[in-house]
């Protein structure tokens, strides 16, 4: 028995292609309707037209297509009627050519059961996407066949994708945390026995791509994004393409369909997708972020702190005594608790990437960032007092540890990073280990240098410099402030 994957990596490499033609019929793309008919007569008259639409692209573009995916909604709207248009659309795809049925089901027992019948039996289809919510048990009744596949949700291409599959999940047994959409892919592995298990990762999502390709090297994607949606061709091949350059399927509708002559424009869209690929394997290298490239998440978090009043331009002494066109006052997330989330949310992805037992908060502004870091993944936490308590059990760090253990600084800025090597003195002091510094913002005023100097990693999830650009590209900075802020950067890494 020859595997859905098996069927869609055959096809790709014998017409070289990653194409998946989307079947979206959009009423306005369909011939207008007498809006005088009665609902009967116009879902006759609109099934009618959107099965011949789908028909003529599928005539137009199989022999570029991969595998086609119909979207069950833009049939089923038209009741009876367009569930027996979709019907013929799929007996219209040629054999050779697999069908993804874009369904998005979830659900449990006898349910599940009747939905993979209804996609498997009744409308013959290869493949369905499915979203994974409800957990294994939902999933099963459509994973029994090795010869069907199932696309699970996992990044999303929309923008409200993140209100819940970037939330943090904190790891197994002192595993690290990870955002939910990892979480998605690492069970999906574990899930994956018949290996007839794909994902949908949004190509508008190239770091997402990229996290998600580290974790499952195998499979299959299903990324929707390029064309209408504005994913950038080049960084969603380079995060998402296995290492044999296969492993994504590109779904694209509207951009073909629209087009004055399809068949050139998926024959043309092919080539321009092969054209990346062979860039890429002539050594370009797997996409990661670069210093300079920030998340969607990233940005609005930029905007936020501006608009919150966490930074302000004029004329500031810093506690360094150097004298700053820039003042950044993060003890104002306090009064924002939404952005509050928001920032420590990003401090997560890059103590993914370290070792240690607890976080170690650094007074005064760090502190809400620190809890509600703790909040948000379960690490516990403690915080060096900046003088000793004078009563009680006068201590000097707060919370409970073990001499030995290893520690992340947390705190907000990094400016000269002397404040820092303070803090740490005390936590040294008490036999703990420092595993790695962590900001939200390195001022780029040396900061980074002086703790390299002591033995100790500083990572930032801004620079300065970037926050600038992103901050003259929104218009919101008046251009004198900026041009100052840029010359002080300047003079500081001069000295």
């Amino acid at each position: 028995m020859v595997s859905f994957f098996e069927r869609v990596e055959s096809r790709a490499r014998e017409i070289d292609s990653l194409l998946c033609i989307g079947l979206d019929p959009h009423e306005e793309d369909l011939p207008s309707h007498d809006s005088l008919l009665v609902r009967s007569a116009r879902d006759i008259q609109m099934a009618r037209a959107a099965q011949e639409y789908c028909i003529r692209l599928i005539e137009a573009t199989s022999d570029y297509a991969v595998a086609f995916k119909p979207n069950i909604a833009f049939f089923e709207q038209y009741g009876a009627r367009g569930m027996a248009a979709l019907v013929e659309v799929i007996a219209a795809i040629p054999a050779k050519i697999p069908v993804i049925l874009d369904a998005k089901r979830g659900d449990i027992a006898s349910t599940a059961k009747a939905y993979a019948t209804a996609a498997f039996d009744s409308l013959e289809t290869d493949a369905i996407t499915l979203n994974p919510y409800l957990g294994y048990d939902a999933l099963q009744p459509f994973l029994k066949n090795p010869d069907k596949g199932v696309f699970l949700l996992c990044k999303t291409s929309n923008p409200g994708a993140s209100d819940l599959q970037d939330l943090t999940v904190q790891g197994a047994r002192g595993a690290p945390p990870m955002m939910l959409y990892e979480t998605v892919a690492m069970l999906a592995r574990a899930w994956n026995e018949k290996q007839n298990i794909g994902l949908v990762v949004g190509a508008t999502q190239p770091y997402a791509l990229a996290r998600v390709r580290a974790l499952v090297p195998d499979m299959w994607f299903l990324a929707p994004g390029i064309g209408t949606q504005g994913g950038e061709i080049r960084a969603a091949l380079q995060a998402g393409l296995r290492s044999d350059g296969l492993g994504m399927l590109l779904p694209v509708s509207r951009t073909i369909a629209r087009a004055a002559d399809p068949r050139q424009a998926a024959e043309s869209l092919r080539d321009r997708i092969n054209g990346e690929r062979l860039a890429i394997s002539m050594g370009q290298g797997s996409w990661l972020p670069s210093a300079d490239t920030l998340t969607p998440q990233q940005k609005d978090v930029a905007l936020g702190l501006l608009r919150a009043g966490c930074v302000r331009f004029g004329k500031f002494t810093l506690k360094s005594g150097i004298l700053s066109p820039i003042y950044l006052d993060l003890r104002q997330l306090i009064s924002n608790p939404a952005l509050l989330a928001q920032v420590s949310a990003l401090y997560v992805p890059l103590l993914r990437e370290l070792e240690f037992d607890r976080l170690a908060a650094l007074p005064y502004a760090a502190l809400p960032i620190a809890t509600t870091i703790s909040l948000q993944t379960g690490l516990p936490m403690i915080y060096p007092r900046k003088e000793s308590k004078e009563y009680g059990t006068r201590a000097e760090i707060e919370g409970e540890f073990k001499p030995g253990e290893r520690v992340v600084i947390i705190d907000d800025l990094a400016t000269s990073g002397e404040s820092k090597l303070e803090a740490i003195q005390k936590l040294v002091s008490a036999g703990l280990r420092i595993a790695g510094v962590v900001v939200l913002i390195d001022r780029e005023s040396g900061a980074a240098e002086s703790l390299r100097r002591a033995g100790l990693e500083m990572h930032a999830v801004f620079k300065l410099s970037r926050l600038l650009d992103l901050w003259e590209e929104s218009g919101d900075v008046p251009a004198k402030y900026l041009h100052a802020t840029r010359l002080f950067l300047q003079q500081t890494l001069d000295v």
